[in-house]
């Protein structure tokens, strides 16, 4: 029987360990998706507690925690709401021992090991002893410091087009940050036009551009000039939340048709999401590939299930799941339109459901060419990032693509805490590779195999996303 967490975790040969410790230990981390506060960074935050640090402040924090805490039948008060900081760790901390088999169980203490250098196990009878020791320590690591401590290189944020980017402007000049930091354009808004947010964020862009929008065609001026604004920031990739993929090939006057009931706020139907959400995707893949830059699809996530919820919390609080519809046919087209013109940008295509790996495994290579690894078969994202969800990720990629081609591990999380996930990642992969070799179906060769490694941990996200 194996000690918990201890340091040959996850790596069941020796193989697998030579890999992870010569190689994979030692790069550095390209998180290239991932939703923390700019302003954070920027001033260098301070957690005021480890609760804060874990599960957030202000209706801000890591919902993958809330959802297991209301699971177990805890209060909201105690998750979302105003109760004291240590009753909430308390309450963590109690709950604890029952989250047996989830990932939440192993990062927790990966991170208590990692930052807080604390071994013992989270319960009600270490929850003060940790709290406290948590407490003291977090006096002196800030945000950056906990970035720095997992030689962190590059950063890219979520940032809506609207956005000043006042902090990223602040974090280009300061000499004293070690960590690149850039946005990464998300537009979402602009193509959600069936949403009661599209008009209102319509008047949002009006007042950045300073452009009355009354068309499509102002409406993608306005966009192009964000964008610029953007790459002119360092933005080197868009990311899309294509929960339901919409094509259909259709004329600038029908998309504008749909633009303009949009700006009405009248109903859309779904051939009208197909016409109007496909013309703009194709627009936007043409700027991308026009700054070279990397667009990112991540799709299939059914949002905002519990209406009661969403009214009294709003969205990304804990109430998503994972979408069932079929994404093949409308996704190659899309991606087709951009590759007839030859304007398909470099494409990463993350799904919350696994049924539709083998369809994005085998899709993306229908697009390669020119870059190496051009599109991409995203990591196992979200509700499928744990140890079964990487380990079908990994098996699809390789036995329909090439995993040596991967840009790995990204966290997509709202915690600074969260980057011993890149740990769990590489551990991993690397005992996936030796166990190919040690059941003889790959030779034994840890020069390339070391190679591999090192470019899935960190070269090959650094590569495919420079200019």
């Amino acid at each position: 029987m194996k000690k918990f967490l201890d340091e040959d975790f996850l790596l069941d040969s020796k193989l697998a360990v030579s890999l992870y410790e010569n190689h994979a230990k030692k790069m550095p981390i390209f998180d290239f998706h991932c939703h923390l506060v700019p302003k954070q960074i920027a001033e260098d935050y301070h957690f005021s507690s480890i609760t804060e640090a874990w599960l957030g402040k202000d209706g801000y924090g890591d919902h993958y925690k809330w959802r297991l805490l209301r699971e177990m039948g805890v209060s909201e008060e105690y998750i979302t709401g105003n109760k004291p900081d240590y009753e909430k760790f308390l309450m963590y901390a109690k709950c604890m021992p029952y989250f047996i088999g989830n990932p939440i169980y192993e990062w927790t203490h990966l991170e208590l090991k990692k930052y807080f250098n604390i071994d013992k196990v989270l319960n009600e009878d270490t929850a003060k002893e940790i709290y406290d020791k948590c407490n003291e320590t977090l006096k002196t690591l800030s945000a950056r410091k906990m970035m720095e401590i997992n030689n962190v290189d590059t950063v890219f944020t979520t940032d809506d087009p609207v956005d000043d980017l006042h902090y990223h402007e602040i974090m280009s000049k300061d000499k004293t940050l070690k960590v690149n930091v850039f946005p990464a354009f998300r537009p979402d808004k602009a193509i959600n036009v069936e949403r009661d947010t599209f008009i209102p964020w319509i008047k949002q862009l009006e007042k950045v551009t300073s452009r009355d929008i009354k068309s499509l065609e102002d409406m993608l001026k306005s966009l192009d000039e964000r964008l610029k604004f953007f790459v002119d920031h360092g933005c080197r990739a868009s990311d899309h939340a294509l929960d339901v993929v919409h094509y259909k090939k259709a004329s600038y006057e029908e998309a504008n048709k749909v633009f303009l009931k949009g700006l009405k706020g009248e109903t859309i139907t779904e051939e009208e999401e197909d016409i109007y959400k496909g013309y703009v995707m194709v627009h936007l893949g043409k700027e991308y590939h026009k700054y070279g830059m990397v667009q990112e699809y991540h799709i299939g996530a059914l949002r905002n299930n519990s209406l009661r919820y969403y009214k009294l919390l709003g969205a990304d609080t804990g109430f998503d799941a994972s979408e069932d519809r079929e994404c093949g046919e409308k996704l190659s087209k899309l991606l087709s339109a951009l590759d007839e013109e030859n304007t398909l940008p470099k494409t990463i295509l993350f799904t919350l459901n696994e049924k539709d790996y083998i369809t994005l495994a085998t899709l993306k290579n229908c697009y390669q060419g020119g870059v190496k690894g051009k599109i991409q078969l995203g990591t196992a994202w979200w509700f499928n990032d744990h140890y079964d969800g990487m380990l079908n990720q990994f098996k699809k990629l390789s036995a329909d693509g090439l995993i040596s081609c991967f840009v790995g591990m990204l966290t997509d999380s709202r915690s600074f805490l969260s980057y011993p996930r890149h740990d769990y990642f590489r551990r991993e992969i690397c005992n996936f590779l030796a166990d190919l070799v040690n059941n003889g179906r790959y030779p034994q060769d840890e020069k390339t195999l070391g190679k591999i490694v090192e470019d899935i941990s960190f070269n090959n996200a650094k590569n495919y996303f420079s200019k």
